[in-house]
């Protein structure tokens, strides 16, 4: 009986556990089709509801029949005209160009006489004053043009004092040829009256003179005459001589004088041979250096004034309201965050075409107008330009206030 029951229990409980998984999977497959059946009928649910909504979003107005959105636009409208508005007063006021330089008048030097450059200053980029010295050229062939004019000057002076000498000579010999003439006139006046005397008596009395006195009077007479005459010419020669005296001394003063401004050329050539800064600025493209032979027209340097200014191409349509003394806002390129100030000081009368090399012939059939440019100086007030890099030909954007 034991036996039989442990037999028995084994079996009751298979069986029963088969049973429970039975009734388990029933109950999963209805729980999962209850499941879906609920999802279905929450999707049927959304579905109802998204047509009505729909139906709802289709009932409603377009956008722009809502009120609201042309109030919104025309605020709109009206902030985005304003603003056109006032920029557009804001750049009337203004006028600018990016066709604009940096200028300055460059100071090049160049060498006026030939030689050998025995000292150059060590000046590259950097500021000098004016009058400062630059460069020296070697001073031995001047110095020996300077001794040979002054040799010139000195053999001037001895033929001056030469030939004065000779004219003082000249004047005493006419003195006394003056003098030796008195007696040789004296005696030809004498014997000139002697004849005539002779002659009146004959002509009264042919026998109260005898022909041989006659012809003795006329032989003196003649005699006395050619003494006299010989007389004057000695004084005539030694007035020759006064004149040619003068003359050599006249020649001899030139020759002084000749020298004497050969003596001043050497001199200036002299001042040339020391290549001093005519003004003051920066000492820029120096070509030379110690031991350079450099000849009359040769490039040493250049120098940048201090005295700057920006060169600026307007439009001739922008110069309209332009004139002298207005503010120009300034931006240099190399230094975008600068903003330098500046004042109007010239406008150019004529367009930079007008001062070409080869000014345009417009006289022509198929002429087309172009605008033109009009060369306007303008001048920096602050900060100063100096402590800057600025330099001629950098671009620059300058803003004029015309209104």
């Amino acid at each position: 009986m034991a036996s039989g029951q442990d037999d028995a229990r084994p079996g009751s409980e298979d069986e029963g556990n088969e049973a429970y998984r039975q009734a388990y999977r029933e109950g999963f497959h209805d729980g999962r089709e209850a499941a879906s059946g609920e999802d279905e009928d929450e999707d049927k649910d959304e579905e109802e509801g998204g047509e009505e909504t729909g139906k709802d979003q289709d009932d409603r107005p377009p956008l722009y029949r809502r009120p609201m959105f042309w109030v919104l636009a025309g605020i709109a409208a009206f902030v985005l005209i304003a603003l056109v508005v006032l920029f557009w007063l804001h750049e009337r006021q203004y006028e600018s160009t990016d066709d604009a330089f940096v200028d300055a008048h460059i100071v090049r030097l160049s060498a006026q006489v030939s030689g050998q450059l025995t000292a150059v200053a060590q000046a590259d980029n950097r500021h000098v004053k004016a009058g400062m010295l630059l460069a020296t050229i070697e001073a031995d062939a001047t110095q020996a043009q300077l001794a040979q004019a002054r040799s010139q000057a000195l053999q001037a002076d001895a033929q001056i004092q030469q030939a004065s000498a000779q004219v003082v000579a000249a004047e005493a010999k006419r003195r006394q040829a003056i003098a030796s003439a008195i007696q040789p006139e004296a005696e030809a006046r004498k014997a000139a009256a002697d004849l005539k005397r002779y002659l009146a008596l004959r002509a009264l009395d042919p026998a109260a003179v005898a022909a041989t006195q006659i012809d003795q009077a006329r032989a003196q007479a003649a005699s006395t005459a050619g003494q006299a005459a010989a007389a004057r010419r000695q004084v005539d020669d030694a007035t020759a001589q006064i004149l040619v005296a003068r003359k050599q001394v006249k020649a001899a003063v030139a020759q002084k004088q000749g020298a004497e401004a050969q003596i001043a050329a050497t001199r200036v050539t002299f001042g040339h041979l020391d290549i001093r800064a005519p003004v003051s600025g920066q000492v820029v493209n120096r070509n030379v250096n110690v031991g350079s032979y450099v000849s009359p027209g040769t490039q040493l340097m250049a120098i940048v004034p201090d005295q700057m200014w920006i060169t600026a191409n307007f439009k001739e349509t922008q110069i309209t309201h332009m004139s002298i003394g207005q503010h120009v806002d300034i931006k240099v390129d190399a230094f975008p965050g600068m903003h330098f100030d500046g004042h109007v000081d010239s406008i150019q009368r004529g367009a930079g075409q007008a001062f070409a090399l080869l000014p345009p012939q417009n006289a022509t059939g198929n002429y087309v107008k172009v605008v033109q440019r009009v060369p306007v100086r303008i001048l920096f007030d602050r900060p100063d330009p100096h402590r800057y890099a600025i330099g001629p030909g950098m671009s620059v954007v300058p803003t004029v206030k015309v209104r």
